[in-house]
């Protein structure tokens, strides 16, 4: 059996090895950013308005992400170098959706937005396994249709938690004793769409790059 391998062009390109060094540090920036802010309030908005902080949250990130990919070569090699297995592992970590129901059991999130957003990542999360698996015993599982499925409905699935985290908080009116959406803006919770949303879409991005490299390499 001949196994497809993608290139890893990020170790051999020069200033491979300066984005493998930079890709670390702006992670830390990110993070260090999003908790720095979340601590003054910055994301909280007014009941009944656009979540516009949030928005900026998650665009912003993936932005710069997609910009990066666009103008460096060298971005674009490390990216495509990664290896699938640990990219699908990191989406492992989504089973903590589990969180979600949690948080809706005791009326701190409402159903409409924590069900779907909890059982969608738990979906992601508890196949992962699964998916790391076919990677293994299949080197050009990734070119599939099943792996490709995969990672967009994982992207579906994050798209639509911020939809509808966007319309709960259109219609929330701050009246007391009302669940709302209103805690995701603020720490630690924020973290999830200020920081994982926009990661775990740049991994699924990264992996629908890779897979469709492979089907090209195969072809």
């Amino acid at each position: 059996m001949t196994a497809t391998v993608l290139p890893r062009s990020a170790e051999i390109r020069p200033g491979g090895q300066r984005v493998r060094r930079t890709v670390p540090v702006a992670l830390t920036i990110w993070l260090v950013l999003v908790l720095s802010l979340g601590t003054a309030g910055a994301f909280i908005s007014p009941p009944g308005t656009p979540p516009l902080a949030i928005a900026i949250g998650v665009l912003a990130p993936l932005a710069l992400f997609f910009a990066w990919l666009r103008l460096s070569q060298s971005f674009r090699d490390f990216v495509l170098s990664l290896d699938l297995r640990f990219l699908v592992a990191m989406q492992a970590w989504r089973w903590a959706g589990l969180g979600f129901l949690d948080l809706y059991a005791y009326k701190v999130l409402p159903g409409v937005f924590a069900l779907p957003a909890g059982l969608g990542d738990m979906t992601i999360g508890v196949t992962a396994p699964w998916i790391i698996l076919g990677l293994v015993r299949h080197p050009g599982f990734a070119a599939r249709s099943a792996f490709v499925r995969w990672n967009v409905f994982g992207i579906l699935d994050l798209l639509l938690a911020i939809g509808i985290g966007t319309v709960s908080t259109l219609f929330a009116t701050g009246a007391a004793g009302e669940i709302s959406t209103a805690p995701m803006a603020a720490l630690p919770l924020l973290l999830i769409p200020a920081f994982l949303v926009p990661f775990f879409l740049m991994l699924h991005a990264t992996a629908l790059m890779q897979s469709r490299q492979l089907r090209h390499a195969q072809a």
